[in-house]
């Protein structure tokens, strides 16, 4: 298993670093694994899509799967059907986080020993394949002032604020004039978790997985804005379509 981790995910990555490095960020380990990261998320576009969606819209429909389950809490079948018929209605998928989870522990994992060999590099040139350059040392300073191999408070800092932002993102909008459920006050209070998680990690760590971090959230504040203003856009076209705002009422 540890050989097909290795093969699979593992080594490619390092591969990959290696040659964007060489050919692609001026010789900048930190751009490098800029780029790298977005290439990875761009690869994995459609996943993360799809995942920053659901995240978006799932709290919203939490009222109707609770009165799913309480109307046919007494036929399991009926409840199974009623709610796949409310996920297919809304286009989201139940199992999407659990599929992202699965897909991004593993690239984490292997992403965290590429950037960990490159302060071994000497010791790790064997995994390169036999097209990618070999030269006997890299550079890990990035910007010419940022030891990758160090932690970096400015970096750490980055990241905290990137991924604060990003969880922000991805809460629900909440209706004016409306109190908030407590489902609402929860995932407001929730937003915190990922910040803190990402400093008690990072604050140890070389600041070549900062960069990783900040990139990553980055990309992931892109791809919400996106997600958001489609939401936003099929919002109001839903509404066009039932006739709000139109002077004759007609669909």
């Amino acid at each position: 298993m540890a050989n097909f981790f290795n093969q699979i995910l593992y080594r490619p990555i390092f591969n990959a670093l290696i040659v964007i490095y060489h050919y692609a960020s001026f010789g900048d380990m930190g751009i490098a694994i800029i780029l790298l990261t977005v290439l990875m998320r761009l690869i994995l576009w459609p996943l993360f899509h799809e995942t920053a969606r659901y995240q978006k819209l799932a709290p919203k429909l939490q009222s109707e799967i609770k009165q799913i389950q309480q109307r046919h809490k007494d036929n399991k079948e009926e409840q199974t059907k009623a709610l796949m018929k409310l996920y297919k209605d809304h286009e989201i998928n139940p199992f999407t986080p659990f599929l992202s989870l699965i897909i991004q522990i593993p690239l984490l994992l292997a992403l965290y020993g590429a950037l960990n060999d490159l302060f071994k590099y000497t010791t790790s040139i064997n995994l390169l394949y036999s097209f990618v350059p070999h030269t006997p040392t890299l550079n890990t300073i990035s910007l010419g002032i940022i030891d990758l191999s160090k932690p970096n408070i400015v970096i750490i800092i980055i990241a905290v604020v990137l991924q604060y932002y990003m969880a922000k993102l991805a809460l629900p909008e909440h209706e004016k004039g409306v109190a908030p459920s407590q489902a609402e006050r929860m995932s407001s209070g929730m937003v915190w978790i990922g910040p803190i998680v990402t400093l008690i990690i990072l604050i140890g760590l070389p600041s070549a997985l900062g960069v990783y971090w900040a990139a990553f959230a980055a990309f992931s504040i892109f791809q919400q804005l996106i997600v958001n203003y489609r939401l936003r856009d099929n919002g109001r076209t839903s509404k066009s379509d039932k006739g709000v705002g139109r002077p004759d009422g007609l669909q």
